[in-house]
């Protein structure tokens, strides 16, 4: 017997939302900042390169002062190394990036193949400071896929804590032995989970503005735990989802929708509310 109509599964699909970006999303300027704060003195002593006639007499000099200034230099052309990342040198080597600033040689090999002398030489730049938190801004947008996920977590503890309901967050399946049987040797963690009188929820949330093979991997995934979980007395799988994205798998979703009782989006997930109190 399906746990749902097609009738329901329709008006579910019909209520997708197209975002939940708010416009805090974007860019984390708390991060931003702090990761500009933390080599600030380093790009501070870089900025005496900016209009240098003799370069290398620049380099040389912050080099006796203090040459661990130059160990943030990958910074300056959007890479963070750490010591990972492998470029061709001038000789055709393979070498860590790294290694290029343990001389003054190297500095200047990284200077001039980089383009960064001439930028530096010709007063492209005015203040490293403010140049580097122009990339930071910018490698923070890598950060917004995994920022997608947490935000839609934050709108449902949101939406949980306004109605007064009280929830723990990143709990392990490993905390219910009864669970853990039925699961296998896989361990599972719970976005969310709500304990009543009546029963245990263990609620999964997740929002996909595009399409993508992970959308089948995730209902084929919950397909499949929430019969297990649901066998256990005492325990209910609830999976919070939206976003278009689903419309691109739209028959995957329909038969999770099928056998999954529990699932819900932005908008009727008061019809959980109003179950759970």
């Amino acid at each position: 017997m399906s746990a749902h109509t097609k009738e329901q599964f329709d008006l579910f699909i019909s209520q997708l939302q197209e975002t939940n970006q708010t416009l805090d999303f974007f860019c984390d300027f708390d991060k931003i900042s702090q990761n500009v704060k933390d080599i600030k003195l380093s790009l501070c002593m870089l900025n005496s390169l900016i209009g240098s006639s003799d370069l290398r007499k620049s380099v040389e000099t912050i080099w006796k002062r203090d040459k661990s200034a130059f160990g943030v230099m990958d910074i300056l052309i959007a890479v963070r190394s750490e010591g990972k990342k492998k470029v061709l040198d001038s000789l055709g080597r393979c070498v860590v990036l790294d290694t290029l600033f343990n001389s003054v040689d190297g500095v200047m090999e990284f200077l001039e193949n980089t383009g960064l002398a001439e930028i530096f030489q010709s007063k492209k730049i005015n203040d490293l400071v403010d140049y580097v938190f122009g990339i930071e801004t910018g490698l923070d947008t890598n950060a917004r896929k995994n920022r997608s996920g947490h935000v839609m977590e934050d709108m449902v503890a949101r939406i949980f804590e306004k109605n007064g309901i009280h929830y723990l967050q990143e709990v392990y399946s490993s905390e219910w032995p009864t669970i853990t049987r039925v699961l296998g040797d896989d361990e599972k963690r719970f976005d969310f989970v709500i304990k009543t009188a009546a029963k245990t929820y263990l609620i999964e949330v997740n929002f996909y503005s595009g399409g993508g093979s992970k959308l089948n991997e995730v209902a084929r995934s919950y397909s499949d735990i929430a019969p297990k979980i649901n066998s256990v007395s005492g325990f209910e799988f609830v999976w919070i989802t939206d976003g278009i994205g689903w419309k691109s798998a739209k028959n995957k979703l329909q038969e999770a929708y099928s056998i999954i009782p529990s699932i819900y989006n932005l908008t009727d997930i008061i019809k959980f509310i109003k179950l759970v109190k």
